[in-house]
């Protein structure tokens, strides 16, 4: 079966370490609250590490500096070798409906490049959502370095902004866990793994990407 190359090994490591930093992000956030020992999550089995504040605070601290190192790197590396095929175009949300209209069935599948308008928008709000995490995270550090004060009103917006948009960042991961595992878009989980799609699913699904072979 011919193979195409769809992402590079960099750029597949890349987007795990956003992932798991991620998905830590979010358990380690929450626990912050606290809720786990109110709804019993650290009666499961192996997490009763869970309810310890102090852990999973290291633990939001240490995914933090990986998570952001991630989306740095992500952002300078694609910009350092012109890689921006996955960023917003004109169009995009008339393309986006039309594609979700049409894997129920109600449309005519557009012409997808590399990268679907849907991915693309995704991509935007994904991205978006990060950079506001990134920035409200960095202020309520900013406090705890030491004797520094902040009004209480600012930082409290601060940590509703944070947690909106954890929930938010929460919600669009699991829409993108759903979509990816519908029968066609399962061969780009394993693109993420392998870093390559065959070459009759790339002409089939992305008519519009110059694909050789």
């Amino acid at each position: 079966m011919k193979t195409v190359t769809r992402h590079s090994l960099l750029v597949r490591l890349n987007h795990w370490l956003v992932a798991v930093s991620g998905i830590l992000l979010l358990f380690s956030g929450f626990g912050q609250m606290p809720m786990y020992n109110r709804y019993y999550v650290t009666a499961i089995p192996g997490f009763g590490w869970s309810g310890d504040f102090a852990l999973t605070l290291y633990l939001h601290y240490a995914a933090s500096v990986v998570f952001v190192a991630a989306v740095i790197f992500h952002m300078i590396y694609h910009a350092m070798m012109g890689e921006f095929g996955v960023m917003p175009k004109k169009g995009d949300i008339k393309e986006g409906i039309q594609g979700l209209k049409a894997m129920i069935g109600l449309a005519e599948e557009p012409r997808h490049d590399k990268f679907q308008a849907k991915q693309r928008l995704a991509y935007l709000a994904i991205g978006a959502t990060s950079l506001v995490l990134i920035l409200t995270g960095l202020v309520k550090s900013y406090k705890n370095l030491g004797n520094i004060v902040l009004a209480p009103s600012f930082l409290e917006a601060m940590a509703l902004i944070h947690t909106a948009a954890a929930v938010f960042f929460m919600i669009l991961f699991v829409i993108h866990v759903g979509i990816m595992v519908m029968k066609n878009h399962r061969p780009l989980i394993t693109s993420m793994v392998t870093g390559k799609v065959s070459t009759d699913y790339a002409r089939h699904h992305h008519p519009a990407w110059k694909v050789e072979g």
